[in-house]
């Protein structure tokens, strides 16, 4: 056994149908762990990647907007034989306007989705966990939007800094119930929430020159860090808030 084995562990993985939440989910299954996939639409692809490093996978359809569906979610993963292990909150989404024009539906929306919904899977998980007397992982998915401003995502700029306080208040009340709660700070990734970005020659051009790395990053640069934090070798790390940007917040 390494420090970084899995084996024997499930993880439920929001937002896995695509992007960053498929590439933790088969960097999770890669490491041994079994994966319950959350997603609105069909996760076929990452079934495909789970099964073919040898694991289980079972999928849950559910629209994390929607008031209530947390505890449902938990319950119906635990129903299908899954442990509370780990806890992955990826799913979100973004809209895109300036302050001035910003509609209070849409920041309705991404508040619900990437702010409201990630506190209570949380708590379910934690509650399932605790009552299981399992020690247990949480990592959920922040942003460059945790230590920044950015423009015309006011919505998603105030869920992404208000994760980050989140993820230090629930790592204070739960670690000593034998659950860490940290979170992974993509930088700029090539996935559906970015794509307008990359359309604009002169924006895309401009995040490029600031990266260190020199690139975009891939999706799948975000599974070792998530297996980091899901693995025995991350269980003195509470609280954390890691960036995976490319060295875009050290210029």
């Amino acid at each position: 056994m390494t420090m970084f084995d899995l084996s024997g562990r499930w993880a439920i993985v929001t937002g896995a149908n695509t992007g960053i939440g498929r590439a933790i989910a088969a960097g999770l299954a890669g490491a041994g762990a079994d994966v319950v996939g959350v997603g609105r639409s069909a996760m076929t692809e990452t079934e495909a990647d789970v099964t073919a490093a040898g694991r289980r996978f079972f999928a849950v359809a559910a629209d994390l907007s929607k008031p209530g569906i947390a505890g449902t979610m938990i319950a119906e993963a635990l129903a299908a034989g899954a442990t509370p292990d780990i806890l992955v909150n990826n799913a979100g989404i973004i809209r895109r306007a300036d302050a001035l024009d910003f509609s209070e539906e849409d920041w309705d929306a991404v508040i619900d989705t990437n702010l409201k919904s990630v506190f209570f899977l949380c708590q379910a998980f934690a509650k399932a966990a605790i009552a299981a007397g399992r020690k247990a992982k949480i990592i959920n998915i922040a942003s460059l939007l945790s230590f920044q401003g950015g423009i015309r995502v006011p919505s998603y700029t105030a869920a992404k800094s208000g994760l980050a306080g989140l993820t230090k208040l629930m790592a204070n009340e739960w670690a000593p119930r034998g659950i860490n709660v940290n979170a992974i700070a993509p930088g700029y990734v090539e996935t559906n929430n970015t794509t307008a970005l990359r359309a604009d020659a002169e924006r895309s051009a401009d995040i490029l020159k600031r990266i260190p790395a020199g690139r975009w990053a891939r999706p799948d640069d975000m599974a070792g860090a998530a297996v980091f934090l899901a693995s025995p070798v991350s269980d003195y790390v509470h609280g954390a808030i890691l960036p995976v940007d490319g060295g875009w917040l050290a210029r």
